[in-house]
């Protein structure tokens, strides 16, 4: 066999070309730095639209906020390519009259990560900064048991000292609450930060509809993309849309759980490793015939992907699409994170570009023949 030269080689080993580009990455730092909560995404709703519009036919925005792009409004097909907009967060529930703030889940918050956090509060007058307190390590230890961080016992410090300072401040019962921390960059190609789940997934749905746009496809359907709210408490945007778009297929995008850290028993949550690619799975809900054509189109393409089995309910957004209406053949393809629900959420960029690659090659091979029968 004849040797290969150091400049055939250098072409061998010549990376790919990245599809996510320096604009995209500034986008998703601001998206993922601004606050979405529950029922307040309008605020990152916004930053999503302004980005998605230059890819798409036209837009709406439904009366709880789920912002849609559609490309190609006029076919009768109707596909769509979901994500969910919505980040969790807390409420102010509760005012001392020594300016001490107690709270309300929003969404799924973990209590256990709050002590020592910052927050922004968003009252009436703009956010205010404040951070969760807790007593010092000096006043606890010693004792039998520390008492643990509950719901009922973890509460907001802003500074005020009173019950009337913090209505000066704008604070009210009702406000919104997120936590402080961005957008980072770790070693090894992974991404750090709050709310990539599931901003990740909005921004790699616009990414998708960019695709398109740069590289002149045309679809022979309709492809609405859905950056849908309120998942986080139960996949109410979605069941909203879905009742509204009337899809004949769904293609839903979210995050699942990396299960290779401590802590956490593979005999119940499965194998996923960020960086090796978008995680399928199986599930009731999950039609047959349209995961098997997914996976074929990852094997065509060379896109590696990781398998989960998901039981009775996805807890996405996926069971929204697929039992709205007379039943829509609705795929999951999620993005493998590290510490759900944390201010440290982590990903890796190999599977930002894996995933986006895996949703583009199945609208490109998805047509209104496209056999999706069980019988």
């Amino acid at each position: 066999m004849a040797k290969s030269t150091t400049k055939e080689k250098g072409k061998k080993n010549k990376a790919p070309k990245s599809i996510v580009t320096d604009e995209s990455m500034q986008f998703l730092r601001n998206y993922i730095n601004n606050a979405s909560p529950v029922g307040f995404e309008s605020w990152g709703q916004k930053l999503w639209l302004a980005y998605l519009k230059p890819y798409i036919d036209t837009q709406f925005v439904d009366p709880y906020g789920t912002a849609v792009g559609i490309i190609n409004p006029e076919q009768p097909f109707k596909v769509v390519i979901e994500a969910h907009a919505d980040e969790i967060g807390w409420f102010v529930n509760y005012i001392t009259d020594k300016g001490l703030i107690y709270v309300k889940r929003n969404g799924g918050a973990d209590h256990q990560i709050a002590p020592a956090q910052r927050v922004l509060i968003h009252g009436k007058k703009g956010a205010v900064k404040a951070v969760f307190g807790w007593p010092a390590i000096h006043t606890r230890i010693g004792k039998e048991s520390e008492t643990q961080p509950k719901t009922e016992n973890i509460w907001l410090d802003c500074g005020a000292r009173s019950k009337k300072e913090i209505e000066a401040l704008g604070i009210h019962v009702g406000a919104v609450i997120t936590y402080q921390d961005g957008f980072d960059e770790l070693a090894g190609d992974h991404l750090v930060g709050r709310a990539f789940d599931n901003r990740i997934g909005g921004f790699m749905i616009a990414e998708v509809a960019r695709l398109l746009k740069e590289n002149k496809k045309t679809l022979p359907y309709s492809l609405y993309v859905v950056n849908a709210v309120q998942e986080e408490i139960g996949l109410r945007g979605a069941e909203m849309i879905a009742r509204r778009i009337k899809p004949d297929v769904a293609i839903v995008t979210d995050v699942t759980h990396d299960t290779n850290t401590p802590m956490i028993n593979k005999n119940i949550e499965g194998d996923v490793l960020c960086g090796n690619g978008p995680s399928l799975a199986y599930a009731p809900a999950v039609h047959n015939k349209l995961l098997g054509f997914v996976e074929t189109v990852a094997a065509e393409n060379n896109i590696p992907v990781q398998w989960r089995a998901l039981s009775r309910s996805t807890g996405t957004d996926t069971d929204s699409f697929a039992y709205a209406n007379d039943g829509c053949p609705s795929v999951l393809i999620s993005m493998p994170l590290r510490y759900m629900h944390t201010t440290v959420e982590m990903i890796h960029k190999k599977d930002i570009e894996n995933t986006i690659r895996l949703m583009y090659e199945t609208l490109l091979a998805l047509t209104p023949k496209t056999n999706l029968r069980y019988l």
